[in-house]
This record gives structure tokens, C-alpha cells and sequence, in this order.
């Protein structure tokens, strides 16, 4: 699979914007690290983007996620190893990154609510929006990470 352009160099003020918003939810969103990533993780897996799976696996670890926690967000309704907070996040994670599939169930809103402030409940859509941004970019274009470059002939 070869990369069909650069995005960050074609559109750089589109690129400066994902960025800012990416800023934000990382630095000033006030989300514990390990929920970031686990917004993260789980979007890019369902979304089938390598490349982010990659990247938030190994974030995920740098902020002390265990390989148990990290190989059971896959398959979390069946582990017992996530929180009920966490277990919310990663059902209102699927319900909008499967939006036209789901739209958005009171039930999952409920059970975040229930776990999260009215302040914490928007910045984690936020954050859920845009690791599908990330998401799209990378798969859309075909992101290279290094260790997909085709094998030497």
C-alpha cells in the first residue's frame, strides 16, 4: 500500500487546525491521559487505522497502561479489566464513531452522564470527533507508518 499524498504539506491550514484541536484535547480538556487513549485506541481499532492503533498502543503504555488493559479494548463488554467510567467512555466511543449504525443511544448518553461531568461529557465527544478525523486523514490517505513500508524485492 503506498501513501496518496502528503496532507500536512497540501493543506497545512487544515493540518495547523486538526492540530489545535488535537492541542486541546490532549493539554487543556482536563481528561486523565489514559482515558484519551483509550478514546483513541478504541476508535482507530474499530475503525481499522494501523497506523493510529500503533500509536495510541504505545501512548497508552508511555502513560502506564498494562498489556492486559491495552489487548482487552477490543473486546471490552466482555472484560471486566475496564471501570464503569471507562466502560461508558468506550460505549459512547462506539456509538459515535458508528454513528449512522447507531444514533447515539439515550443509553449510552445515560451511562456517560453518569460518570462524567456536563464539561467532561462534551470533551470527550470532542475528543471522540477527533481521533475520527485522525482516523479518516490516515486511512484516507493511506499514512505510511514506517514498519508498513513494502518488504525490498
Amino acid at each position: 500500500m503506498h501513501s496518496r499524498l502528503d496532507y500536512a504539506r497540501v493543506a497545512p491550514e487544515a493540518y495547523a487546525a486538526v492540530r489545535a484541536l488535537n492541542d486541546f484535547v490532549v493539554h487543556r480538556s482536563g481528561l486523565e491521559p489514559l482515558l484519551i487513549d483509550l478514546i483513541k485506541l478504541r476508535a482507530s481499532q474499530i475503525n481499522g487505522c494501523a497506523y493510529c492503533v500503533d500509536m495510541h498502543t504505545k501512548e497508552a503504555r508511555a502513560h502506564g497502561a498494562g498489556e492486559q488493559w491495552i489487548a482487552l479494548v477490543a473486546a471490552w463488554q466482555e472484560s471486566a479489566v475496564f471501570s464503569p467510567a471507562e466502560r461508558a467512555a468506550l460505549a459512547w466511543t462506539e456509538a459515535l464513531t458508528l454513528l449512522p449504525q447507531t444514533r447515539a443511544p439515550d443509553a449510552d448518553y445515560a451511562r456517560l452522564c453518569a460518570a462524567f461531568t456536563p464539561e467532561q461529557v462534551v470533551n470527550i465527544t470532542v475528543a471522540i470527533g477527533l481521533i475520527n478525523v485522525w482516523n479518516r486523514l490516515a486511512v484516507g490517505f493511506r499514512a505510511q507508518h514506517p514498519l508498513d513500508r513494502p518488504a525490498a524485492s
